[in-house]
């Protein structure tokens, strides 16, 4: 009996150490799929498991091109999710650096390209932990989840597991046409983009558990065209149960500025007109087109109002109040259309004054007032309109979701990053934000945000605002609030003046002041001329 007490003793201690050598161990045995195994990597920072290129929907090729995507085909052993997969049909940088494409381990495109890539800080299945899933821009024509600013590394290593994924871009990823809507069974055709990114979350849904993450607890984020489809993901009825929260940086349903959304009358027509341009009479046609020939050859509209994924322009979701109950952070850079400012003639004080009426049409003289200019400023205030338009839409976004009884943070990005010596300074610029979001400072940066490497990584100054900054979103991802420990308070949007944002500022950031009253009211009224579906 005294034994038999004794194994038993063993037997359990032997069971303690196992479980706790395992608890101490990266997930990086083969991890089952709904498709089957795969096995990861050792990730950049102690801790972290990454897994590359898993495909999450099958092919969109051939017949399947422009088509919803499908579920993948199982696969029979163990997949090394080592390597990023191919990225999805795009130009390359042509004089600029496209960091899906460009770069020397860039890893090729294919129209066979949707795949996805995490990191996660978890040892084993169920831990919970949050889950952020990155929506890449690139004006809705170009990008991928293999970017090197947007690896998870260090996101992972404050205790979300990190997802990117590639989706169809261009026309590929926006076309709509008469005979794609006749077959689709909605009555619908274009964003095929978004429903890749619905495929994605569908597949997080089913198997983000068994690398650690929590299904019922995740965050999609974006900047530029991706935060535009963020949005549109929170108004979404398809997305409804598969996100918790949501994050847009620098754009929101309507675009980047104040407008309707483009019907599917509208796209289809520009179909049409250039597939008779290039004599493709016939759908059949369309997809026996090379993918390079069709994303050169065909339009490339963005997100429509396609009557099936958004089946009405958003404007209207979000003023009824039919928009999914999430809680969103969303905001814009001080300077977003500074890329912009050295284009065309130098710009006069008497120049801004004469051009008024051509920008504003019968709101003028309001534009007038609220963008005085004098010949030093003139430059500077002729890209501030872009920046404060995209300002007003990130606002509105926060205040309708407030309106439905979710909580919503507004930042206003004010931190003017390094630039290299003879490089354009563009300020905190479109794209300024991301590598402090990524806490990637080394990275290659995105366009047209060209900070600094070489000032920015090692820097103590910019290390520490990128800490920040990337600890307010993953606070914001674990709990819906984006304040910590050591962190200057962020005030809710409810609790703001309409002249208030978390200004976002080394050494500097908390409550602060944003558009001024007379800008706000400009674009009140600039929304109320030209939405006309509110």
């Amino acid at each position: 009996m005294k034994g038999h007490k004794v194994t038993l003793r063993l037997a359990a201690a032997t069971a303690m150490l196992a479980a706790a050598s395992a608890a101490h161990a990266d997930l990086n045995k083969p991890v089952k799929t709904n498709a089957g195994l795969v096995s990861g990597t050792p990730g950049k920072v102690e801790g972290v498991t990454a897994f590359k290129g898993i495909p999450f929907a099958a092919a969109p090729v051939g017949e399947r091109r422009w088509k919803a995507p499908a579920a993948v085909t199982p696969w029979k052993g163990v997949r090394t999710a080592d390597k990023y997969g191919k990225v999805c049909i795009q130009p390359p940088g042509n004089g600029r650096v496209n960091p899906a494409t460009d770069m020397p381990d860039s890893p090729g495109m294919s129209e066979d390209c949707l795949s996805l890539n995490l990191w996660t800080p978890a040892k084993a299945a169920g831990e919970k932990r949050p889950v952020m899933v990155w929506i890449y821009g690139g004006a809705y024509g170009e990008g991928g989840g293999n970017a090197p600013f947007s690896e998870g590394d260090q996101l992972a290593k404050k205790g979300v597991v990190l997802v990117t994924f590639n989706y169809r871009v261009g026309s590929l990823g926006f076309m709509a046409h008469p005979e794609l809507s006749k077959e689709s069974g909605k009555n619908a055709s274009g964003n095929y983009a978004l429903m890749d990114t619905i495929a994605a979350l569908k597949w997080i849904k089913a198997n983000i558990a068994a690398f650690g993450g929590d299904p019922d607890n995740v965050t999609v984020f974006g900047e530029s065209a991706g935060a535009c489809m963020a949005a549109a993901l929170v108004g979404s009825p398809e997305a409804k149960g598969l996100i918790r929260r949501a994050i847009s940086e620098s754009g929101a349903w309507m675009g980047l500025g104040i407008t309707n959304m483009m019907t599917r009358e509208a796209a289809e027509k520009q179909a049409v007109a250039a597939a008779d341009k290039i004599g493709a009479k016939t759908l059949a046609e369309l997809r026996a087109l090379p993918a390079q020939d069709a994303y050169d050859k065909l339009p490339r509209t963005g997100m429509i109002v396609d009557g099936w994924v958004i089946p009405e322009d958003l404007t209207i979701t979000f003023a009824k109040g039919r928009q999914n109950a999430v809680d969103i952070l969303v905001g814009s850079n001080a300077e977003e259309g500074s890329f912009a400012a050295g284009m065309g003639p130098p710009m006069t004080a008497a120049s801004w004054r004469e051009g008024a009426e051509k920008r504003w049409g019968s709101l003028a003289e309001a534009g007038m007032a609220a963008y005085p200019a004098t010949d030093e400023d003139a430059k500077q205030v002729a890209s501030a309109p872009f920046s404060d338009a995209m300002g007003w839409h990130m606002r509105l976004y926060a205040d309708e979701q407030v309106k439905i009884g979710k909580n919503a943070w507004h930042y206003f990005f004010k931190h003017r990053p390094p630039y290299d010596p003879g490089k354009p300074d563009l300020g905190a610029g479109h794209t300024a934000e991301i590598p402090y979001v990524f806490d990637n400072l080394a990275a290659p940066r995105t366009f047209p945000g060209q900070s600094s490497v070489a000032l920015m990584a090692g820097n103590p100054t910019e290390e520490a605002f990128a800490d920040q900054i990337s600890s307010y979103w993953v606070n914001f991802a674990r709990t819906g609030n984006p304040n910590g420990p050591g962190l200057p308070e962020w005030p809710m949007v409810k609790n703001l003046a309409p002249t208030e944002a978390m200004v976002l500022d080394a050494g500097a950031s908390g409550r602060g002041p944003w558009l001024s009253q007379a800008k706000i009211d400009f674009y009140q009224k600039m929304f109320e001329r030209d939405v006309t579906v509110r």
